[in-house]
């Protein structure tokens, strides 16, 4: 008896290791198959293939006086550290004020390529230099006498 009670837990015990090797073990579906891909039409030979579509130009922004202004061609600003020269298009906004020389401007704009196209071009309003008010005058305080100098140590 003792000898069957043996062998009876040496089959359960392989049978318990044999499970738990089959669990950690997942089984991996088989893939289906894949969808033939519709073909893509050829590039051109005259245009260079790439990955990446364009992205759209990143807006930027320039502020100072108008230098130079033809309307509907271009625009030239002069900033603080340098004059740009922009290209204006049917589509440029236009905000309120007149553009002339010397008016001060901010102008969005956009590079394509070599060029500068303004976007939207803005009149800044004229800062106007605060008035002064007269000072009041305070009646001037009698000047303190000074005080003893120390007499010199020999």
């Amino acid at each position: 008896m003792k000898k069957v009670f043996v062998v009876m837990i040496a089959l359960l015990t392989m049978v318990a290791f044999a499970s738990s090797v089959m669990a950690q073990a997942p089984a991996k579906p088989a893939e289906p198959a894949k969808a033939a891909e519709p073909a893509k039409p050829a590039v051109p030979a005259d245009k260079p293939k790439t990955d990446k579509p364009k992205a759209a130009p990143k807006a930027m922004n320039f502020s100072g006086a108008v230098a130079g202004y033809e309307a509907g061609k271009m625009i030239k600003v002069k900033g603080k550290d340098k004059e740009m020269t922009f290209d204006v298009t049917g589509d440029t906004k236009m905000g309120k004020g007149e553009v002339k020389e010397g008016a001060n401007v901010k102008v969005t704009y956009k590079k394509d390529g070599d060029k500068m196209i303004a976007t939207a071009v803005n009149v800044m309003a004229a800062k106007k230099p605060a008035e002064k008010k007269p000072a009041e005058k305070k009646p001037a305080e009698p000047a303190k006498p000074a005080a003893p100098a120390a007499p010199e140590k020999k």
